[in-house]
């Protein structure tokens, strides 16, 4: 499973992303990050490859040890990592006010969770772990887009979730079929849940994997990126 992730098509398009996340954020060389739900490092590594600070967590072990392979192949000493579920972010002391970024993507912590509570609990996280005015980026499946091009996938409409099946080839070329929960959002539902956990939204934009941009808020895209600041 861990190996056919980086064969998904969304995950080529990481440079073009830290780039603009780079210029949303304004961060400069020495800046703090944390990767939130940071998978295998794509993003972490691509960060501390432009001289960023980063620290990257992960509830799975096994995306860690890849993520820690990959930084000690590119002698990149400023990128650890560290396996941390994101729920338990908000309760851990030595990561909190430590950061000047935060992302989130890819729906590696945010939106994994059917329930609406972990969802509240990883952005206060999040929260905690930035320091005042710290800027996050993170993002979230497109409730519209979810509705109006469902294909197979099944969405309850109630509780906001998308479920779907596909097949996990690997390198071996075994296939395994797996079942994918997604939660997914409203412009408006992003707005209140940020507002809660003590963030003020700067912009959400209409962006698909190695697309980001400022688009404006639409039905045919499949993610909202939020760029939001701590208070």
């Amino acid at each position: 499973m861990k190996d056919a992730y980086l064969r998904y098509s969304f995950t080529k398009g990481t440079t073009q992303e830290v780039d603009f996340i780079l210029e949303a954020t304004g961060a400069k060389v020495g800046s703090e990050f944390i990767d939130v739900g940071c998978g295998p490092g794509r993003h972490s590594l691509e960060l501390a490859r432009r001289g960023m600070q980063v620290t990257g967590i992960d509830v799975s072990q096994d995306f860690i040890d890849i993520a820690h392979r990959g930084s000690v192949a590119e002698s990149l000493s400023n990128a650890k990592f560290k396996r941390l579920d994101a729920r338990d972010l908000i309760n851990c002391a030595p990561l909190h006010a430590k950061f000047d970024f935060a992302i989130c993507l890819c729906q590696g912590a945010f939106g994994l969770m059917i329930d609406d509570q972990h969802d509240v609990e990883i952005l206060t996280g999040i929260r905690k772990s930035l320091k005042d005015n710290g800027v996050l980026v993170l993002s979230a499946f497109n409730a519209y887009f979810s509705v109006k091009h469902h294909g197979d996938a099944e969405f309850d409409a109630l509780s906001g979730v998308s479920h779907e099946t596909t097949d996990i080839r690997n390198e071996l070329g075994e296939v395994k079929n797996v079942d994918l929960w997604t939660g997914c959002y409203t412009p408006r539902e992003l707005r209140l849940v940020f507002n809660f956990a003590g963030f003020d939204i700067l912009s959400i934009s209409s962006v698909e994997p190695g697309k980001y941009s400022n688009a404006i808020c639409s039905t045919e895209s499949p993610e909202f990126l939020v760029v939001a600041k701590s208070r």
